[in-house]
């Protein structure tokens, strides 16, 4: 493990009206301590009509977390009906927004120009962006997870200044893992966190890639964390269906004492 702080980030997906949001986070303020909270950097993404639910209950309990969202558009405003501008994000206190989660490059045709487009949009209104990446498995039978993924990395950083990469979460997903109960093996998350990280090397310099953090994600879970975390170039989780149960998160995010 290097001295990058991990970043553990719960993504809810399509999970929870704003009742069970509440409930959720109110029993994970219960289980995370002082030394989970100096240790990791943690944030959840509920779906956005839970956020401001979320958001007040974060606030008035000072609970140790950082609010996220899932998903935004790149425009600030405009005919763009059932869009979320990330103006409005920044409004509800959201600090992290994922950027080109596999599901919405997959099922909703999101390009990397548009990956870029929204990485562009977070920063621009000082949050922080998520940029995910990955490759199906026939790309990984095929050899050609890294050129993939690799490509999806310069895509989404096109135009982004060293400094702000610097700043930003990696997240590198497989899409083959996704919500499969499959996971990549440590060593080949490492490898692929590894290219992630060379090639943000190769675009910028040895500061940037040396401080950006990368998220491994797909089917973690409280058993394979700490393995998975304890590879030199994978600094966090992404975390899907495990997130969703307070005692499962919980156990992701402390994964230090498990290992």
């Amino acid at each position: 493990m290097s001295d990058r702080k991990p970043i553990i980030s719960g993504n809810w997906k399509m999970h929870n009206n704003h009742l069970e949001a509440i409930q959720l986070v109110q029993q994970l303020s219960y289980l995370i301590t002082k030394d989970d909270a100096k240790a990791v950097d943690i944030t959840i993404h509920p779906p956005f009509t839970d956020i401001r639910s979320v958001q007040t209950v974060v606030d008035a309990d000072k609970i140790p977390v950082s609010l996220g969202a899932q998903h935004c558009h790149w425009e600030e405003k405009g005919a763009f009906t059932g869009e979320i501008a990330p103006a409005m994000l920044a409004k509800l206190n959201v600090s992290f927004v994922i950027a080109g989660h596999s599901e919405r490059r997959q099922i909703f045709g999101e390009t990397d120009e548009m990956v870029n487009n929204k990485v562009k949009a977070i920063l621009a209104n000082e949050m922080t962006p998520i940029l995910a990446c990955g490759e199906t498995l026939e790309e990984r039978e095929a050899d050609e997870a890294v050129a993939k993924v690799s490509a999806q990395v310069a895509a989404g950083l096109a135009g982004v200044k060293a400094e702000q990469v610097a700043e930003m979460v990696i997240a590198y997903e497989p899409i083959w893992a996704i919500g499969t109960g499959k996971t990549a093996s440590p060593e080949d998350a490492q490898e692929m966190c590894k290219s992630v990280r060379d090639k943000v090397r190769e675009l910028y310099n040895d500061k940037t890639a040396d401080a950006v953090r990368i998220q491994y994600g797909g089917s973690v879970k409280p058993g394979n964390a700490p393995e998975l975390m304890s590879q030199p170039d994978i600094d966090g989780a992404l975390v899907g269906g495990a997130c969703l149960a307070a005692d499962d998160f919980h156990r992701i995010i402390a994964f230090r004492d498990a290992g």
